[in-house]
C-alpha cells in the first residue's frame, strides 16, 4: 500500500474565467469545489492508475465535513485525524489560455495532542505500507521538523518515503534521508539560495540536493520536464511541446506517478518517465484535473529519457 499524508488539507474552490487581465473585468464561466491537498491529490492519481493507497488527513469544522463528503466519492480509503479548528479553503482562478492564480490560506493551528494523534495513525499505517508520501505545507505552529520525524519513523520500519513540500519543512525533512524528494524549480531555488536559469544550473542543483540527504532527487521543471539525481548519475526527462491549460497540481501527479511506477517495477529511470508523463498530461487538462492512466500512457510514449553526463 502507498500511504499519503496531508496534514494541511483544504477545500479547493476552482473558478474558470474567460481571461485573467490586470485591472480589467473577467467573467466566471464555471466554478466547482473539490477536496484539496498534495497527499490527497497523490492518492487520487494512484487510485485512478489502479494502485492501492490510503490517504491520511486531518479534518475539522464545517469545511472538514465537506472535505470528507467529497472524499467519500473518490473510491480510496482514508484515515481521518479529527482536529478542533476548521480546515482551510483555497482559491484557484484559471483562464482559457492557461494563466492561473492560486490563493491558499495558511490553515489551522494544531495542538500537541493532535500532532500525537497524527503520529499514531502514521505509525499504524506503516505496518502495511510499502511507501509513505509526506506531502504539502505544515499548518501554523507545527514544528518544521515534524516531517523529518515521520520520515525517520518510516525509514526505521524499512518503508520507502517521498517528501513533497517546500520551505523549512523541506530543508529539515531532506536531512532525514527520504528515498526521494520532489521539489519544483522555485522550491529548489529557495532551498539552495540561488537562481536556476540554465540546463547546467538544473543538473548541478539535482546533484547538490542529493548530497543534502535524500537517496534520489526529482527536480520538476514544468514544461521543461524534470532533472533527476539518482545513485548512478543524473538523468533528464523531456516531454513533448504541449499547450498547458492548468499546471496547478501537475507536481502532485508527477510525485504520485513516480511512486506508483516504482511500486510496480523498481526502475528509477522508467519511473521518472512515467512521472513527467503524468505531470505533463495533467497540465493539458482544464481546471485542476488529473490525467487518466490511458492519457498518461499516451504521453509516456512521447517523453524522452536521457543521461545528462
Amino acid at each position: 500500500m502507498i500511504v499519503t499524508l496531508t496534514i494541511n488539507p483544504a477545500i479547493d474552490r476552482i473558478l474558470s474565467v474567460d481571461r485573467l487581465a490586470f485591472e480589467d473585468r473577467s467573467y466566471i464561466t464555471s466554478t466547482r469545489e473539490s477536496a484539496g491537498g498534495r497527499g490527497i491529490n497523490a492518492s487520487h492519481v494512484i487510485h485512478s492508475f489502479g494502485g492501492e493507497t490510503l490517504a491520511v488527513l486531518t479534518s475539522g469544522g464545517e469545511a472538514g465535513e465537506r472535505l470528507q463528503t467529497h472524499l467519500s466519492g473518490y473510491g480510496f480509503p482514508i484515515a481521518v485525524v479529527p482536529i478542533a479548528r476548521e480546515i482551510r479553503t483555497n482559491l484557484t482562478i484559471t483562464d482559457q489560455h492557461g494563466l492561473t492564480v492560486n490563493l491558499n490560506e495558511k490553515g489551522p493551528e494544531l495542538g500537541k495532542a493532535e500532532l500525537a494523534d497524527i503520529e499514531r495513525v502514521i505509525r499504524k499505517s506503516l505496518e502495511s505500507a510499502s511507501w509513505l508520501m509526506v506531502c504539502g505545507s505544515l499548518p501554523p505552529g507545527v514544528p518544521a521538523s515534524f516531517y523529518a520525524k515521520l520520515l525517520t519513523m518510516a525509514r526505521q520500519k524499512k518503508v520507502k518515503t517521498l517528501l513533497h513540500t517546500s520551505g523549512n519543512p523541506l530543508r529539515e525533512g531532506i536531512e532525514a534521508r527520504p528515498t526521494v524528494v520532489t521539489p519544483n524549480q522555485q522550491e529548489a531555488e529557495r532551498l539552495l539560495g540561488r537562481m536556476l536559469l540554465t540546463r547546467t544550473h538544473y543538473l548541478e542543483a539535482a546533484e547538490r540536493l542529493r548530497t543534502m540527504g535524500p537517496e534520489s532527487v526529482i527536480l520538476s521543471l514544468g514544461s521543461r520536464g524534470a532533472v533527476a539525481g539518482f545513485a548512478d548519475g543524473v538523468m533528464e526527462a523531456l516531454p513533448p511541446r504541449v499547450d498547458a491549460v492548468c499546471p496547478i497540481g501537475s507536481g502532485d501527479a508527477l510525485a504520485a506517478a513516480y511512486v506508483w511506477a516504482m511500486r510496480r517495477k523498481p526502475n528509477p529511470a522508467d519511473a521518472l518517465r512515467w512521472a513527467v508523463a503524468a505531470g505533463t498530461a495533467s497540465a493539458c487538462l482544464p481546471g485542476m484535473n488529473f490525467a487518466s492512466l490511458d492519457q498518461t500512457r499516451e504521453m509516456y510514449q512521447q517523453v524522452e529519457i536521457r543521461r545528462a553526463d
